[in-house]
């Protein structure tokens, strides 16, 4: 996992969105990952509305290990469902699980980092026990053992994820503070007797922001990545829900007979990690102050 703490710079951005939207397009990663994740965004939200030429759990015997051809673009599996309409699927299962586990991680992880940064003492030392203990467990490890002890639906699965990845933020949120403590202007805030929630919100949290949007990226890729490995392992988002991860495991046995069955899920999990993280690191070097005396 990307721990991105070290690129922390404290002045705040002074560009505007649109400048850096423009930065992110000029970088040669951010810009394939934005077209990479933007054509797999279209794909998911086409099959949220509905609009796949076939529904993705519906079988049909007859039309079952067809090759790829106008009728099914990826061909269609061993109960003869569309392969094309059930990757769609996969990937906006993925993408949901990812985004909440994710957002939900950097909430709880910001806050956290944010309090054992700013407050210190005791504080630090509790929240930095936890993060300790969370961390010497292997990643994946910890997310079987949290996703076997509730009921498998898509929502316990994201909070598994999630708990795997909130020490991350904690650890990259909690250096920055750190130092962003000792400025000039944050002291002075403290001097004028502001509480420190107050000062925090308003003059610590703004200056961190990008860290964290560039965390948030990288982890996306990440959590794609876990709810796959726990759908490929038999704990991830339940039947007959499609999910990437379960589809490569179901076409182990089709591999010489029908290679379409885990080629498109295989391929498809790839490009989604790949562009995630190709868009994280061009948001690290449009985002980073050191970066920006060079555009």
């Amino acid at each position: 996992m990307t721990d991105i703490s070290q690129t922390a710079q404290l002045p705040p951005a002074t560009r505007s969105g649109s400048g850096r939207l423009r930065s992110l397009w000029r970088s040669g990663s951010g810009r394939a990952g934005l077209i990479i994740v933007g054509v797999l965004v279209l794909f998911s939200l086409a099959s949220f509305a509905g609009l796949m030429p076939y529904d993705a759990i519906a079988q049909d015997p007859p039309s079952r290990l067809l090759p790829p051809s106008g009728d099914h673009l990826l061909g269609t599996d061993q109960f003869g469902r569309d392969v094309f309409s059930r990757v769609a699927a996969g990937v906006a299962n993925s993408a949901l699980i990812a985004v909440v586990a994710v957002a939900f991680a950097a909430v709880v992880g910001t806050l956290g980092g944010l309090v054992a940064g700013f407050y210190r003492g005791f504080s630090d030392s509790a929240i930095g026990g936890v993060t300790n203990v969370l961390f010497a467990f292997p990643p994946l490890l910890l997310a079987l053992a949290l996703a076997s002890v509730f009921t498998r639906n898509w929502f316990t699965i994201a909070v598994a994820i999630a708990v795997v990845y909130v020490p991350i933020f904690i650890r990259v949120v909690r250096g920055p503070v750190l130092t962003l403590r000792e400025i000039e202007y944050v002291k002075a805030a403290t001097s004028t007797g502001q509480r420190k929630s107050a000062i925090m919100m308003r003059h610590v949290l703004p200056n961190i922001t990008s860290i964290i949007i560039v965390q948030v990226t990288l982890s996306l890729s990440w959590a794609v990545l876990t709810e796959a490995s726990l759908s490929f392992l038999g704990l991830g988002t339940p039947p007959p829900a499609p999910s990437l991860g379960l589809m490569i495991y179901d076409a182990r046995a089709l591999l010489t007979v029908a290679p379409w069955t885990m080629i498109a899920p295989g391929a498809v999990v790839v490009l989604l990690v790949v562009g995630l993280n190709l868009l994280g690191d061009g948001l690290r070097d449009t985002l980073d102050p050191r970066n920006r005396g060079r555009r």
